[in-house]
């Protein structure tokens, strides 16, 4: 009986702000790796998540949604992006039934791509089959994708079928990584955006932005992980909005982190969080080092 022959490659998940990308992400790996709230600019770093068969590996990356850079964290941000897209055999650019995309120079880079471009309609659980068949003539006429598949990442629908033609176009290569390896990531990487997600869900406007994590100490025990965290923020009145009245708002973003952590890792946390003015971070290229965004 012939030997059946291994595939694996890398799959870049790329699209604008807030059209679904994680949740596919998530969907197609099976595990919440990557953060998902409803405000955009969530996802700040590339974030790989390997899918694993007999005789397959699918290395994906979800990267942060493709935006004009006002500032160095917005480059480096978009650097992720280009530097996914240079590694990718297949790429899987995410838009929804309600965009029509307006940079043109993503779609110019997107044309001209050496590999199959999947461009994905999401969210079509929330449009007619008229809706759908114009917006499939959109983006036929727009850009001419190798293929065009109508998806909703948040009720799997579509997504076997997109998984089926992910692993036709896959080229024949050895695995990547270990078999039993999930992500890229360290443990700290997901404590620190587990974090931040819960600062998305709980503070409004400009906070979330303005806020990054670093793990400063993760300590594991036989039953329990002790973690120590720090949240920047850019200004003093900041640091007053995070901690809260009487330190309530920071401790219930300590509180649901906590309760994911224990979930993820199935182990007793101890978390300990505290918060650090770093004035204009966001634009320091020592500190963005530091957080992990520069090379």
């Amino acid at each position: 009986m012939a030997e059946v022959a291994h595939k694996a490659g890398f799959v870049s998940i790329v699209g604008k702000p807030n059209v679904g990308k994680s949740t596919l992400m998530n969907a197609l790996v099976g595990e919440k790796l990557s953060i998902i709230t409803s405000k955009a600019q969530t996802t700040r770093h590339r974030i790989m998540g390997i899918l694993n068969g007999d005789d397959f590996q699918i290395v994906y990356s979800d990267t942060p949604g493709i935006i004009k850079p006002q500032y160095a964290l917005h480059e480096s941000m978009m650097s992720f992006v280009r530097t996914s897209l240079e590694d990718a055999d297949v790429i899987l650019f995410v838009t929804d039934i309600y965009e029509t995309h307006d940079e043109e120079d993503v779609i110019k880079r997107l044309q001209y791509a050496e590999v199959p471009v999947l461009l994905l309609i999401n969210k079509i659980d929330q449009t007619t089959e008229e809706e759908l068949h114009q917006k499939v003539a959109y983006w036929e006429e727009k850009m001419k994708p190798t293929e065009i598949l109508p998806i909703s990442a948040l009720h799997g629908f579509g997504l076997e079928h997109l998984f089926a033609r992910l692993l036709h176009y896959l080229p024949e290569h050895p695995p990547y990584f270990p078999k039993d390896e999930l992500t890229d990531k360290p443990e700290r990487f997901f404590v620190s955006e587990m974090i931040r997600e819960k600062i998305f869900l709980n503070y409004k406007k400009e906070i979330p932005y303005s806020c990054e994590v670093v793990v400063e100490e993760f300590k594991e025990e036989e039953t329990i992980i002790r973690i120590r965290a720090e949240i920047s923020v850019e200004r003093r009145s900041q640091k007053g909005i995070v901690i809260g009245n009487k330190g309530e708002a920071l401790k219930r973003v300590g509180t649901q982190a906590r309760l994911d952590m224990e979930q993820f890792f199935q182990k007793k946390i101890f978390l300990d969080l505290y918060v650090r003015v770093n004035e204009n971070w966001r634009t320091d290229q020592k500190l963005l080092r530091r957080f992990g965004y520069s090379e």
